[in-house]
This record gives structure tokens, C-alpha cells and sequence, in this order.
């Protein structure tokens, strides 16, 4: 990762939180992670607006963030599955809370989007 412009600011859990999920994709690799999408390939495809190099750099920072493990399989051609650690599996009850809200409010929020981005 490059050095950073802004300081951290770790004072709350918001902000750790912050600091742990920021990333377009991190949630959903997560939630893909957990319905059982664990090879490189299937993320990709599953998160096909995602360049390969950002989903890298992404699962990468979730590993140093112990909420997911990386397996590399000795075998040819290498073959890499990632999974939930139990510390990250404590995020889907939230994760999955926070996509219901989302379904909930999906009217609101689409036009709230759209006209926002007008």
C-alpha cells in the first residue's frame, strides 16, 4: 500500500470500522466469501466491475485485517481459496443487516441516487 495522505484517525469504533471496510468491494468480497465464493476466479466474476489488481489489493488488506485467511494449495497450476476467520464472520450478522436496510429502503435510495448523480 502507498503512504498515506491523511493521518489515521482511530478515536471510535466508526473509525476503525472505517479503516477495516473502506473499499468499494471489501463487503462483498465479504458476503461472497461467506455464501461460499472462495477462489480468486469466482470473485472476480461475481464482482465483474472490479479490475483484478483492486479485488487483489482488497482481499489482501482483509487478510492483514484477520478477517479472512488465504490458502495457497501446493499443486500446479497454484490454485488459492480464501475463507471467513471467526473474527470475520462476526461481520455478516452487520453486513447482512445493513443489506436488508438497503432492500428496505431500495425506492428511496435509487432515486436519491439517481437524481444525486442527474
Amino acid at each position: 500500500m502507498g503512504e498515506r495522505k491523511i493521518p489515521l484517525n482511530l478515536n471510535c469504533g466508526l473509525d476503525l470500522i472505517g479503516e477495516v471496510l473502506y473499499g468499494k468491494w471489501k463487503v462483498r468480497l465479504l458476503w461472497f466469501i461467506n455464501e461460499g465464493y472462495k477462489r480468486p476466479s469466482e470473485l472476480q466474476r461475481k464482482i465483474s466491475d472490479a479490475s483484478r489488481r483492486v479485488l487483489n489489493m482488497q482481499l489482501k488488506e482483509l487478510e492483514q485485517h484477520e478477517l479472512i485467511t488465504k490458502v495457497i494449495y501446493a499443486v500446479v497450476p497454484p490454485k488459492v481459496e480464501y475463507s471467513l476467520t471467526d473474527f470475520g464472520k462476526t461481520l455478516i450478522p452487520i453486513i447482512a443487516a445493513l443489506g436488508q436496510w438497503g432492500d428496505d429502503n431500495e425506492t428511496r435510495l435509487r432515486s436519491l441516487i439517481l437524481k444525486e448523480n442527474a
